[in-house]
């Protein structure tokens, strides 16, 4: 049974090729680090062996060896070894997968400034390279990093169900409309649940974001930095805050951009992405309205062609529709689809296109969105976006919803979206058959003594919604948190095309210009 979306906030960066492509058609931690004996600094002096790129293996996505960015900078790749469970630092190592472009200017290098895109479960590996021209200034003094956190991509994956069974479980229906459904949603939690121990329980206690910030540390030491230089998007802003928590003192300057609501329990969280989701879809049907005949749908009011969403998605419920190479679009897949073009304001003539040719019956475009969106590759295997997303969240969170209650929280949900509210609620149980327990109820990002962190919020951002960067900022602490607003689309700022927001952004990492608090972009 699928997952649905609130669990998810892809890297945006990696969807774009593989969209523009095929359009056509825990561990507990303590506030000193833990686990940091003689073993993490034997650890700490490691050196990293950097060769070129190979091309991404099926657990980090499909693609080729990331091309030499503009003036033929070339991308090398290492690994880096780290304790599998930091409170047994003589115990197993594993290997973290690492990518670097090096600094233009090696005289006036600053450091390493480590990405994380978000997810969780998204490769650092394949993102940073497809990413790469947009940090062309920011390389000017840093060397640009990125890896694949623990469970993630090339480092000790998580693995649980297979291409076939997958394939299944994203079309299954996850809004259940009686008892059979209901039981048929929970059995498909279980077996999922089941899968991952079966075939990854070694790893599944420590792939938690405690033990990934404390990855981020040893790999500040191994790249030879006194402090951390850091651009965290997404969940890589939760990742940030925990890292900023643990060790205050070695933040050096860090952006925090689509920011993670550091407050907010799962079920805020996921009633606060259905209002946002919906914010943008609104925003969507009121600019396709504003173009007249122009706009394919449906509709002379944003109402209208909401409305006509929904009775599509309903269609679907009960009768999916032709996809591509002999697969159905369902339901589930459908709304999947939907949401994937919501994360950004240029995916908006995909929704339009898809909805509109879904309507006639040809569900072609809204499953390739869907497909990207859930990790699936051209050539029918998977990534393991997914399974990384779950093992992450669910060892992160101790919330655990049964379906029943999930059940409860649908009218709620769905007067707050009308489209999206149901999958939403009915996601609430994701965690329920979990076998190994969470960690928090909330993360603790209190960073006294941190550097000034610059933490940016888009008013218009579906997957993160706004209010969480103002959240972040305060529970950073006075003087830390740094609070930048975009009044914008799409999720994240920084690359959204906004002159303000990146000569703000570029100034702080650059030169140490911290933009005054409550700066205001549009």
């Amino acid at each position: 049974m699928p997952t649905p979306f609130a669990l998810r906030a892809p890297a945006l960066a990696a969807s774009v090729a593989v969209l523009l492509s095929l359009a056509g058609c825990t561990d507990g931690g303590s506030s000193n680090g833990g686990g940091e004996g003689d073993k993490k600094q034997d650890l700490g002096s490691q050196e990293l062996k950097w060769a070129d790129c190979p091309a991404p293996d099926a657990a980090q996505g499909e693609g080729t060896e990331p091309s030499p960015l503009p003036g033929g900078a070339e991308w090398q790749c290492a690994t880096m070894q780290v304790p599998r469970d930091y409170a047994k630092p003589d115990g197993d190592r594993i290997g973290l997968a690492l990518i670097r472009a090096r600094a233009a200017d090696q005289e006036k290098r600053i450091g390493s400034l480590i990405f994380n895109f978000g997810g969780p479960g998204g490769s650092g590996v394949t993102t940073l390279p497809s990413a790469g021209k947009d940090y062309a200034e920011l390389r000017s003094r840093y060397d640009l990093v990125s890896f694949d956190p623990r469970g993630v991509g090339g480092s000790a994956p998580v693995k649980c169900q297979g291409d076939k069974a997958l394939d299944a479980y994203y079309a299954e229906d996850a809004t259940p409309d009686d008892d059979a459904e209901e039981k048929k949603y929970a059995d498909g939690i279980k077996e999922y649940a089941d899968a991952c121990e079966k075939n990854s329980g070694a790893e599944l206690p420590h792939v938690g974001t405690t033990n990934a910030a404390k990855d981020l540390d040893l790999m500040r030491q191994v790249l030879g930095d006194d402090k951390l230089y850091y651009f965290g998007i997404s969940y890589g802003t939760e990742l940030g805050g925990v890292y900023a928590h643990l060790f205050p003192k070695r933040v050096g300057r860090a952006v925090f951009d689509a920011v993670v609501d550091p407050t907010q329990k799962t079920e805020q969280s996921s009633l606060g992405q259905a209002k946002g989701f919906q914010l943008a879809l609104n925003n969507f049907a009121k600019d396709c309205v504003a173009r007249g005949d122009e706009c394919k749908l449906e509709g002379s009011t944003p109402k209208e062609i909401e409305d006509g969403i929904v009775e599509l998605l309903a269609r679907l419920d009960k009768k999916p529709i032709p996809g591509t190479a002999g697969r159905q679009l369902t339901q589930s897949q459908a709304t999947n689809g939907i949401v994937q073009t919501l994360y950004s304001k240029e995916f908006w003539p995909y929704l339009e296109q898809g909805v509109d040719e879904a309507d006639g019956g040809n569900g072609a475009l809204l499953l390739v969105l869907a497909d990207s969106m859930n990790g699936r590759n051209q050539d029918g295997t998977y990534s393991n976006i997914g399974a990384a997303n779950a093992a992450i969240n669910c060892v992160d969170s101790k919330e655990r919803f049964d379906v029943a209650y999930a059940k409860s929280k649908v009218p709620e949900f769905r007067k707050a979206s009308p489209v999206f509210g149901d999958f939403l609620a009915w996601g609430l149980s994701g965690c329920s058959s979990w076998p190994v327990p969470g960690q928090w109820e909330t993360p603790d990002v209190s960073a006294a003594g941190s550097a000034p962190i610059l933490v940016v919020g888009n008013t218009g951002d579906p997957a993160t919604p706004y209010e969480g960067a103002r959240k972040m900022a305060e529970k950073l602490g006075k003087g830390v948190g740094v609070e930048l607003t975009y009044k914008g689309e799409g999720h994240g700022a920084y690359n959204s095309g906004s002159a303000c927001v990146k000569t703000n952004v570029d100034k702080y990492l650059l030169e140490g210009k911290v933009p005054t608090a409550g700066t205001v972009c549009s």
